[in-house]
């Protein structure tokens, strides 16, 4: 994060994968260097949080969508299936 600080990052795909795992600050710090035309996607499952201070309805992820869903900037996806297996969608259903 540090290494970003006071940079502006132009003409780039820009993909930040487990972005629940961010504060809200931190997702700030990264979507505010964005230059022009610079694509950035953010990835992430809000029920796989790892950080032990954030939680489903605060973490960057979520922040960021719920910021953005009226803007013509951003879009949304959500996806209902697991590609793991069988397995791994039912042990993230009940546990």
């Amino acid at each position: 994060m540090s290494y970003i600080r006071g940079r502006s990052i132009p003409e780039q795909y820009m993909i930040i994968d487990e972005a629940q795992n961010l504060t809200p600050h931190e997702i700030k710090t990264i979507i505010t260097r964005v230059g022009e035309n610079t694509k950035i996607i953010l990835t992430g499952d809000p029920f796989q949080i790892d950080n032990p201070y954030l939680g489903f309805s605060s973490n960057g992820l979520t922040y960021v969508s719920s910021k953005f869903k009226d803007s013509d900037l951003a879009a949304h996806i959500y996806l209902l299936k697991g590609e793991r297996s069988e397995l791994a969608t039912k042990a993230a259903e009940l546990l």
